[in-house]
């Protein structure tokens, strides 16, 4: 079986450093027969909540850390036992993970991340708020933290979580070539669809990856398909108004000529900030008629979440809203609904999130529009802005085919 760029990557880096016989500098010498621990220092906190560290997977990974072990991380009073993983998905939503974030091109982190979540606001470490200077976001760190606190990582376990990243493990490395993917058209290779779940009208809906934002090389596609299905309001849920004007070309888009509302969104589904931005998307929809895209950056996460309510409130069934999700993950990774992953993934990122914000200890069996109505109203929607919402996502924009 072909091994994945990501592991015949790291696996090329960790030959490098045995080969030359060097050490990262930066780090203590590995004691014999054990794994040294690990002291660094913060070297940003991101607009989400993640903490990058001073400290790359290389080094790691030449000391003996790799995916799958369990580790014991302290930042100042706070100690955490976390698994490394390769991306946000190797835990369950909700959940925290030192993040090896390998990059292809430009310089590698490790990052302390929550999926789906805020990692310094859960832990009390810090809060993020969004201000008018750049970068758009300011850290306000909790008596006793600062950007100086040291941070000191050691080996909890060694593949103590094996089981656990197995079950949450993704196929192919996704790539931004579109070589790579010869069996998806372009709109798939864009992660752009219709959502057709429920009582959905023709043409009202879709989900897509950024069309502006080159980082996944999608942004062409995506933004050629919004214009063929005559999209007229946008909700990016990722960006910025001033982010999203700064990408290259984008006075140039399609996109450009759409309704288009900038949210700059976190990942974290329960805070404040998030809700009140969701609820300002719902009622957008609800005074503008449509066709409409929401979108993130990949459109997965906060996508994924937005579109599982939507789909919710318009009477679609939990099969319904997972068949849609995990189109994803199959144009990403190539997961498909043979795969020992499909429902594990499903059940720990989406299914979890949902029912996590609708207060039920699981989506099978619920009434689902009754629970989507019910949480929209703690956004603070009425029932008559709900209606509305209801009647324009209803609404066919497009010709019946029949």
């Amino acid at each position: 079986m072909r091994k994945s760029i990501m592991t015949i990557w790291i696996a090329a880096l960790v030959l490098a450093f045995v080969l030359s016989g060097c050490a990262p500098q930066t780090l203590p010498p590995q004691e014999e027969g054990t794994v040294a621990a690990v002291t660094t220092g913060i070297a940003s906190v991101n607009k989400h909540g993640s903490v990058i560290l001073d400290v790359t997977p290389q080094e790691m990974t030449a000391l003996g850390y790799e995916p799958a072990d369990l580790v014991q991380v302290e930042l100042g009073a706070t100690s955490l036992t976390l698994p490394i993983g390769t991306a946000y998905s190797d835990v369950d939503s909700g959940d925290g993970l030192v993040y090896f974030k390998i990059k292809t091109t430009g310089e590698s982190q490790v990052v302390l991340a929550l999926n789906m979540g805020d990692f310094v606001s859960t832990y009390g470490i810090a809060e993020t708020e969004t201000v008018d200077q750049d970068p758009g976001y300011a850290v306000r760190w909790a008596q006793g933290y600062s950007a100086s606190t040291p941070v000191r990582i050691s080996m909890a376990q060694k593949q103590g979580y094996a089981q656990g990243y197995q079950l949450h493990r993704l196929g192919k490395a996704r790539t931004n070539d579109p070589a790579d993917y010869p069996d998806l058209d372009y709109r798939e290779y864009a992660n752009f669809r219709e959502v057709l779940s429920g009582g959905m009208g023709a043409g009202a809906l879709y989900r897509s990856s950024s069309p502006v934002n080159p980082a996944l090389g999608r942004n062409e596609q995506a933004d050629r398909a919004l214009g063929e299905c005559g999209v007229a309001v946008v909700l990016n849920m990722a960006d910025s108004e001033s982010v999203l004007s700064a990408y290259p070309g984008y006075d140039d888009t399609r996109y450009a000529l759409c309704d288009v509302l900038a949210l700059d969104m976190g990942m974290d589904f329960a805070t404040d900030d998030f809700r009140a931005k969701w609820a300002t998307a719902l009622r957008y929809m609800a005074t503008h008629e449509g066709p409409y895209l929401l979108h993130c950056k990949e459109g997965k996460d906060r996508t994924g979440f937005g579109i599982g309510v939507l789909s919710s409130l318009m009477g679609a069934t939990t099969d319904e809203i997972v068949a849609d999700y995990m189109l994803t993950y199959y144009n990403y990774y190539g997961i498909g609904t043979d795969s020992e992953q499909y429902l594990a993934i499903a059940q720990s990122n989406l299914l979890h999130s949902l029912a996590r914000s609708y207060g039920v200890p699981s989506m099978q069996g619920q009434d689902l529009p009754a629970l989507a109505t019910a949480y929209i109203r703690t956004l603070g929607l009425t029932d008559e802005e709900i209606a509305a919402l209801k009647a324009n996502l209803s609404r066919d924009y497009v010709p019946s085919a029949e």
